[in-house]
């Protein structure tokens, strides 16, 4: 998943849905019905959309989990750029969506540079969704010559899951769905995670990738990156220290240097990328090591695979992934003290 090397500093934007409705009770589609204008707000502009999209683009990661989860195959669609196993451009979940719905398969987008704006074009797309999405304000004045798009309410790359799916849903005249969407994976969430009673109120912290060779200073996601904000569906809580750290910031990560570890003593529960081999470098180092998560090896370390991408919690991804991640963290969460 590419990241914009810093995030673009933009007011919050409030979200601002007009008038989403069908007059014709026959009319799925919305062809013929009385579909209302819809105006959306973000932090790159205002969006008009004056007719329900039938031919839908998405940009950036994940934003086509949201047609697909509601039955629609987009007509392009970011190439995944990781955790993709077979190299195929489809992550597990969004193939097996695919391969559900059936029909014409999309295009996938090469975002290896960037954006292609070309590519997305010759898609003809009747709007083009990115509410999670790192979206510079040239891409998206790019992008807006090819159709109306809808980008991030406030944050690069911090837009929840939930709201991921309203902005999306909205943009694409199905708004009362995207509700249907999240309620369910709610319930989804709210049961599995009651098998997991000593997840409750254990502290958790998400570090970037760990560089065994080089452990003088560590990197973790702050509360405006979406893999933390997930802790809290999972009933965990943000340490202390995570959240003030937060709180000085709108990045979504920070580095501290490996001296500066007593400052996040209150961390249970540490969730990383990468092997048995960063867990091993973690406990061996005289400095991290002090860290209790690390001294009680309260660890979860995610492969660079499906299970480690799902981490970020996207529409199609949470059912997929749910229970493995729930049994890691669980099983970290027995070892905290």
């Amino acid at each position: 998943m590419s990241r914009a090397p810093k995030l673009v500093a933009l007011a919050a934007a409030a979200l601002l849905t007009v008038g989403i409705s069908a007059c014709s009770s026959n009319d799925d589609n919305g062809g013929g019905g009385g579909f209302e204008t819809i105006t959306i707000e973000h932090a790159l502009g205002t969006t008009v959309i004056n007719e329900k999209p039938e031919r839908i683009a998405t940009v950036n990661w994940a934003n086509q989990e949201v047609p697909l989860a509601l039955g629609v195959v987009p007509v392009g669609m970011a190439a995944a750029n990781f955790g993709d196993d077979d190299g195929d451009g489809l992550l597990p979940w969004v193939d097996e969506r695919l391969q559900e719905l059936g029909g014409e398969p999309p295009v996938l987008f090469d975002e290896t540079d960037g954006v292609d704006f070309e590519a997305v074009a010759n898609t003809n797309p009747d709007v083009i969704l990115a509410a999670y999405s790192g979206l510079t304000q040239e891409d998206y004045d790019t992008l807006s010559e090819i159709a109306p798009v809808v980008a991030f309410p406030e944050t690069a790359w911090g837009t929840p899951w939930r709201e991921m799916i309203q902005l999306n849903s909205q943009a694409m005249g199905m708004a009362a769905e995207g509700d249907e969407l999240i309620a369910s994976l709610e319930t989804e969430i709210d049961a599995a995670v009651a098998k997991f009673p000593q997840l409750q109120g254990k502290s958790a912290m998400f570090l970037t990738h760990v560089d065994p060779s080089d452990l003088s200073e560590v990197s973790f996601y702050t509360t405006h990156d979406t893999r933390p904000m997930f802790f809290e569906d999972l009933t965990l809580t943000t340490p202390a220290s995570i959240e003030t750290a937060s709180a000085e910031t709108d990045k979504f990560s920070l580095t501290r240097s490996a001296e500066q570890v007593d400052g996040i003593s209150d961390v249970d529960i540490i969730v990383t990328y990468g092997s048995d081999e960063i867990i091993a470098a973690l406990k061996a180092d005289p400095l991290l090591a002090q860290i209790p998560a690390v001294a009680n090896n309260a660890i979860v370390s995610l492969p660079s695979t499906p299970l480690g991408t799902a981490a970020n919690p996207t529409p199609l991804s949470i059912s997929f992934v749910l229970n493995d991640y729930l049994t890691m963290l669980a099983q970290a969460a027995d070892n905290a003290k």
